[in-house]
């Protein structure tokens, strides 16, 4: 397992700067996902990781060695494309040997490390078959034991699922994490799925514009985002914007146009004065609906537009003022209320995030 270290990273194309002054470090053995919308940089970045891209500042660190301007083939790392990239005329196994023998590896050595590979893909029974007799969902296993077999040192991978259907990426989205650990593989993974990444990842980082957002673990990116473009890109959340008024028992009072509001910040490095401009970010599943108001955050409306689903409703609630607010009600109760029947939507003071304006 190798860590890997990126310290003011900056890459150009023409006029256009992909990559501004990145700094970031994945610890071995990690599940490291890059997300954020596109052209925000996320491969651009694996890119420069892999050795495609050279960058015209920076480093970047396998371990203790200096990869920076190391060639592709020198680095030894294990990339899986969008794309399967599969021989179409060769056989998985022979798919699966090409990079061990452009390396010059024996070939005992080959067989034994490509039936190794197979295996752990749970692929071994189609090794003589050719990818076109393949489902996508096993040529995708496939592709991930020919990155696996030269041994990298550590795995690159660039939305390797998009080419699959739901059914199918649940199903491989286990599965890379299941290798991954059992590898021990240092492993950056670009993805613009927030609930692939949500789902497996051990840590995350939310760019936008060459930059580095938030870095953090699933729970703490979405339930703490530390800006307005973190909060919209993972989730849904609603933004209400409103003034500091000031400390209260441990949260941050804020006034807005529904009402009072107690929250924490996100961003623990912002500390807004009394008066300064804020906005909240609340997720619609942190809302309570109820017919008396409960704590200290409880704004009356009515329910407007309503999506019954089963086992959660969406609501459009319609507050003072007409500000209407996303509410998810989980086991769903309020289904069917006449619109106008007043209600009171109520959120826990840790469930407000204060943001800057």
């Amino acid at each position: 397992m190798i860590s890997i270290r990126i310290q003011n990273l900056t890459k150009r194309f023409g006029p256009t700067v992909a990559l501004r002054n990145l700094d970031l470090v994945i610890e071995p053995g990690e599940l490291f996902f890059l997300l954020g919308p596109s052209g925000c940089g996320k491969t651009t970045l694996l890119r420069s990781m892999a050795g495609f891209y050279i960058p015209e500042e920076g480093s970047i660190c396998f371990g203790d060695e200096d990869v920076t301007r190391l060639a592709p083939h020198k680095r030894n790392t294990g990339m899986m494309f969008q794309s399967y990239a599969l021989w179409p005329h060769m056989t998985l196994a022979e798919n699966v040997a090409f990079g061990l023998e452009e390396r010059k590896v024996a070939r005992p050595e080959i067989k034994r490390r490509v039936a190794e590979a197979l295996e752990s893909v749970r692929m071994g029974a189609y090794a003589a078959r050719k990818p076109n007799q393949l489902s996508g969902g096993q040529q995708q296993r496939v592709a991930l034991a020919r990155a696996l077999v030269i041994r990298p040192r550590c795995l690159l991978l660039d939305e390797p699922l998009s080419n699959l259907d739901a059914k199918l990426r649940l199903e491989m989205r286990a599965e890379i994490r299941r290798v991954c650990k059992e590898f021990k593989l240092t492993t950056v993974y670009v993805t613009h799925d927030q609930k692939e990444a949500l789902s497996i990842s051990d840590r995350m980082a939310i760019l936008d514009g060459g930059k580095i957002l938030q870095v953090g673990s699933p729970k703490d990116v979405y339930r703490r985002p530390v800006c307005k473009t973190v909060a919209h890109f993972i989730g849904e959340t609603d933004f209400i914007e409103g003034r500091v008024l000031g400390p209260d028992g441990g949260f941050i009072a804020v006034e807005t146009a529904i009402g009072r509001f107690l929250g924490v910040v996100g961003d623990k490095t912002f500390q807004p004065a009394a008066g300064a401009p804020v906005t909240l970010s609340i997720r619609p599943e942190c809302w309570k609906l109820g017919r008396e108001p409960r704590g200290h955050n409880a704004v009356p409306g009515r329910i407007g537009e309503s999506v019954y689903l089963g086992e959660v409703a969406q609501y459009d609630f319609v507050a003072g003022g007409g500000t209407t607010l996303k509410i998810y009600e989980l086991n769903p109760r309020f289904v069917g209320t006449a619109s106008d029947k007043e209600l009171f939507a109520s959120v826990d003071p840790d469930d407000v995030v204060i943001l800057g304006a």
